[in-house]
């Protein structure tokens, strides 16, 4: 069985839509995509990916109370890494002409892996279902539904992908309270199902709306290809982001935790992971204006520094005011940083019949990012300084990603001040 379109889909219309109908549909689709998968660790399923917060401090004070902070640390960050890595061969797929398919299988086996979830009691069984399995489902899909952006968008692409984003906004907003507000009432189990309902509910609706637009590449038998590392830009980009990737996930992952260390109520520190998910939605769509206006590592640069001093500063935070600010700013900063990584390069990367492999390619190279940088903060929340170190850690390497950005731009422009 395959969907994969004809190599010989005529290629008269390559202008690129900007708009209409389908167009619209299509970001609406990739929003879908984003709520339901983006929001499991912070979940696209980026949604339930942002929710991973809430799921760190049940599975420490709960589920998995006699677990190392730092293992139980390495389920959100294998699952952060998987939203990612994945595109290096999905990403691929979708430039031969596959898309419907692979998003139909993924959606069944993340919703299959969170009814599973729901019987987990033992740590291996959790990293099995929620860390691999939902990871890779959730990847299997991300990097597709945020490519084919890419072929009904150019000049309008910053405000289309801010839009889409508002999905990780919603289910990153939605899901972290509906999973500490039902497991008292319902029990973890319950949760979990009605959780893998409404998720099944928004990949149904997304997988009807996401379409390509134009022909696939012909395919040269590499599946993967490395010719692209050779552009230098491109590559400084992709540390970049290794580095970025590495602090993005620190603060939301451990607000709530320091929130109720400082003697923050458990009660409305649940709310703080939601604030910061909801702020996001204004950086998302402000960042896509000012991306389409300005250029996108123009855009970035100032949005990782202000995300960068937030981290430093967050665990000087004592009361509850202080705490919904670090929250709200956070969200607004780090809002175009996690779902716009990739836009700075769907320029310099060249033709869109080869978006998909390139931008996997990145993608896949910094979510090593993600998959070392929350076992860091794990293992720094044992030492004496606790969120301290967590703080300088953070901030650090999101200091490192903004020099990286710095010499990309100098790499494409020859100089720092023109647009891009």
């Amino acid at each position: 069985m395959s969907e994969k379109i004809s190599p010989d889909h005529p290629k008269a219309d390559l202008g690129f839509p900007e708009g209409g109908l389908r167009a619209w549909l299509v970001v609406l689709g990739t929003g879908l995509v984003l709520s339901s998968t983006c929001s499991l660790n912070v979940s696209c399923s980026v949604g339930l990916v942002s929710s991973w917060g809430v799921f760190q401090t049940y599975y420490a004070t709960e589920l998995l109370s006699g677990t190392d902070p730092s293992n139980i640390a390495w389920i959100g960050s294998i699952q952060y890494f998987l939203v990612y890595l994945p595109s290096l061969l999905s990403g691929r797929l979708f430039d031969f002409g596959y898309l419907k398919l692979p998003m139909a299988i993924a959606s069944t086996v993340l919703v299959a892996a969170l009814l599973l979830l729901a019987q987990c009691t033992a740590y291996w069984q959790v990293l099995l279902c929620q860390g691999l399995t939902c990871g890779l489902a959730c990847g299997t899909m991300y990097g597709p539904a945020m490519t084919v952006l890419g072929h009904w968008f150019r000049d309008r692409l910053g405000i289309a992908v801010g839009i889409a984003s508002l999905g990780v906004s919603f289910g990153g907003t939605v899901f972290p309270i509906l999973i500490r507000k039902l497991i008292p009432v319902v029990g973890f189990p319950w949760t979990m199902r009605i959780l893998a309902f409404v998720i099944a509910a928004s990949l149904i609706c997304a997988n009807l709306a996401v379409a390509r637009r134009l022909p696939p590449t012909p395919s040269n038998g590499k599946i993967i290809s490395f010719v692209i590392l050779k552009n230098k830009a491109f590559t400084t980009y992709t540390i970049s982001g290794f580095f970025a990737f590495q602090a993005l996930w620190t603060l939301s992952t451990y607000l709530d935790q320091s929130a109720q260390a400082a003697g923050i109520s458990p009660d409305f520190s649940v709310y703080l992971l939601s604030i910061l998910n909801a702020s996001a939605a204004f950086g998302r769509i402000g960042g896509g204006l000012v991306m389409d206006r300005i250029g996108p590592i123009n855009t970035m640069i100032p949005f990782n520094l202000v995300a960068a001093t937030l981290i430093y500063t967050w665990p000087t935070a004592k009361d509850q005011a202080s705490f919904i600010v670090i929250a709200a700013l956070y969200g607004v900063a780090s809002g175009p940083i996690s779902t716009m990584f990739l836009t700075p390069l769907y320029r310099l990367v060249g033709d869109a019949d080869d978006l998909g492999g390139r931008l996997g390619m990145a993608s896949s190279l910094s979510a090593f990012g993600d998959l070392f940088g929350l076992p860091i903060a794990g293992a720094l929340l044992q030492t004496p300084l606790r969120f301290q170190a967590i703080g300088l850690y953070g901030g650090s390497t999101f200091t490192i990603s903004i020099l990286g950005m710095f010499l990309m731009k100098w790499l494409v422009l020859g100089n720092l001040h023109g647009k891009f």
